[in-house]
């Protein structure tokens, strides 16, 4: 799951899914083990829960994980509040979701000491999204290191195996294309339940801004892979954006 690859992708975002390792674990495995794991990180993730802000960020402090301390860059996460007015500092938004602290194992299997700047997303519009993307752009776009972007999205929940790669192959084009608006219209026109939209999008836009001219599908799966089970599956998309 976790293997070395010795010539990593210098990204400047990545998409990676959030399900249960057993399940996702594998595409989001390849991806980390696929790219240059930063020093720094900002991880956007969905808000499942609905609690909290709409664009929700901690900006002091640390998570505690099995390993000890995962410690919040609080100066890029304070450069980030005063970039976006969008951005929120509230914590009951990260209270009991999965989404970003998964994530936290793979970027410590690649990386032992890393800070990063946590992010829950709900409900944003397009031009909201294209706003807190920009915005992040501006704020590290002149950082001798930039962080690395994050953004944790499961894709097709509970369709056949067959739907769920049709569908998740509209959305996937439209990253490959670096196309955010397009990504953002083609979920919602083709009722995609990608959690992940907003973050994914908010990415893209960013890495745009920064210059991106490529992105790489680095793996997709469905949990049929796993449990045999193709009736109802969950999708699973591994992208970076260089």
């Amino acid at each position: 799951m976790t293997r070395d690859i010795a010539v990593k992708l210098p990204a400047r975002g990545i998409v990676v899914p959030h399900a249960g390792f057993i399940y996702s674990g594998p595409v989001a495995g390849e991806v980390f083990s696929s790219v240059e794991v930063r020093e720094r990180q900002v991880v956007f993730c969905p808000n499942h829960t609905g609690s909290g802000e709409n664009a929700a960020i901690m900006s002091r402090g640390a998570w505690r994980m099995p390993w000890g301390d995962a410690p919040i860059d609080e100066d890029l996460a304070g450069r980030l509040l005063a970039a976006s007015p969008l951005l929120t500092e509230d914590d009951t938004a990260h209270k009991g979701e999965h989404s970003l602290e998964v994530q936290l194992p793979f970027l410590r299997r690649f990386r032992e000491s890393f800070r990063f700047v946590p992010i829950a997303l709900g409900r944003l519009s397009l031009s909201d999204c294209r706003s807190l993307g920009e915005a992040i752009a501006g704020a590290i776009r002149d950082d001798p290191s930039p962080p690395l972007l994050i953004a944790s999205s499961d894709m097709s929940h509970y369709e056949p195996d067959a739907t769920a790669r049709r569908k998740d192959g509209k959305a996937i084009e439209r990253i490959l294309a670096l196309d955010p608006e397009g990504l953002y219209r083609t979920v919602r026109s083709e009722r995609i339940t990608m959690c992940g939209v907003i973050p994914a999008t908010v990415v893209l836009f960013a890495a745009v801004s920064l210059g991106a001219t490529e992105a790489r599908l680095i793996k997709y799966a469905t949990s049929g892979d796993v449990s045999g089970d193709y009736g109802q599956v969950v999708g699973y998309a591994g992208l970076a954006v260089l």
